[in-house]
This record gives C-alpha cells, structure tokens and sequence, in this order.
C-alpha cells in the first residue's frame, strides 16, 4: 500500500551493521527508501550496503566527533532510525562513573546529540518522522539494569519533547519499547543466563521473543505516511510480556 512506503524519502539508520539496525535497512529498502547507514564496523556495513543499497558512514556515535563527522556527511533526511546501542548489566553497588559513561554515551548521548544537531542544521526536512529504539524494561526494570533502563527512560522523555517542539513542522518523534529479540545481546543475555531461568522467563511471552523484522517492521509503520497522525508515543513490541502487568 502506497501509504506504508517511503519511495524518494532518505532514511539514516544507526548501528545498520547487525541485529534490529540491519533489519530496518532491510525493509526500509523494500519499500523504496534511500538509505544512509551508520555504524562502527565498516566492513559489517558493507554487507549491508550490498544487500540493500544505500551509502554508508563508518563513525563511533559514542564520541561527539563521531556524532560531528556523520552530520558533516548527511545532507536532509526524511527519518531516522535509532538502533545502535548497547546493554552491559551491572549490580547497583559496582556502578561507577566509567560504567555510566559508557551506557550513557551511545545509548542517550548519540541519539540525542545527533537528533539535536540534525535539527539545529536544518538537515531533517518538514514532515519528518524520528524512531527511538528504547525497551519495555523502562517501564519494566530488571536487577543489574538500573543505568540502563534509566538511560532508556530518559530517551522516551527526550523523544515526547522533540514532538512537541517540532510539531508545527510536522517533525514526528516516537519511540519503540522492545523486549527481548533474538539478536546478539540476546545471545549474550542466554549465556549470562541458567537455562532454566530464561525457559521460565520465555513462558511468559505470549507470542515468543520477537524477531529483528519485527521491530523493523514497527520502525516502517512509524516512518512512513500511514502513522501521519503519530506523535510523541511509546509502541510496546512485547509479544505480550506485559500484556497481565
């Protein structure tokens, strides 16, 4: 349906090397978007630069220079897809300025930074459309995720903010709040993990953990012309975690 595509729109995704940010590449290309793709591993960007097309800029969104270098390198675009980020658990009594930095800088401070600086620059054209990948333990929190889930929250509120103040340029701003997908920090949360610890936990998903494509799939609504009316919200993807909460 023409109102889910994004033919002649640019899309900038973030971490596009793997997981949820290849996968919106993936579909993003599917419906006809012109992509710019960001992440650290040029060579993982390649492979998907060749699957879906698209330019790609190597840059470490952790550091404020690489937040600099991939503006420098964007001309306008019609959306955004934030998907880099990371998950490092840590028990609150060995929380330390080191570990805060770390979450806080590619998990808050790049998405911010590069929304904010893309805005100042005039580089996000009118009727754009903003996606945050956040997660449902925002709203959810689990033991070792204090700094995380903190910095996820705090993304959620920047999110609202940016819909309010962009509105009358019909920039939209909204957040997906994912649960466990199968991706790599899955795997690395399965080997943290006892077997029978996350068996239990799975049971509690009505649906089963979700899949890459289903976040990305999510992310195509958000950005295309059939959430016009979309703003300023959280989409819980949850496979029904939270559905009895």
């Amino acid at each position: 349906m023409e109102q889910f595509g994004l033919q002649n729109k640019t899309i900038l995704i973030t971490g596009a090397s793997s997981g949820i940010g290849r996968a919106c590449a993936l579909e993003c290309a599917k419906s006809g978007a012109n992509l710019i793709l960001s992440g650290r591993n040029e060579s993982k960007l390649d492979e998907v630069s060749k699957d879906c097309g698209g330019s790609i800029v190597a840059e470490d969104l952790s550091s404020s220079q690489g937040v600099a270098n991939l503006v420098d390198c964007i001309q306008n675009v019609d959306g955004i897809v934030h998907a880099a980020g990371i998950v490092k658990p840590f028990p609150i009594s060995f929380v330390g300025e080191k570990h805060i930095r770390e979450i806080q800088n590619i998990n808050f401070n790049a998405p911010v930074e590069l929304t904010s600086t893309l805005l100042r620059k005039k580089k996000i054209n009118n009727g754009a459309s903003i996606v945050f990948i956040s997660s449902i333990s925002s709203s959810f929190p689990y033991k070792g995720g204090a700094v995380y889930t903190a910095f996820k929250a705090a993304l959620e509120t920047y999110s609202k903010v940016v819909a309010l103040e962009y509105a009358h340029k019909n920039i939209r701003s909204n957040c997906i709040k994912a649960a466990l997908v199968n991706t790599r920090v899955l795997e690395e949360t399965v080997n943290s993990l006892p077997e029978e610890l996350l068996e239990n936990h799975k049971k509690k998903y009505l649906l089963g953990f979700g899949e890459p494509e289903d976040v990305a799939n999510a992310a195509l609504f958000l950005l295309s012309e059939a959430s016009r009316w979309v703003t300023g919200t959280n989409l819980i993807l949850d496979g029904g975690l939270t559905a009895g909460a």
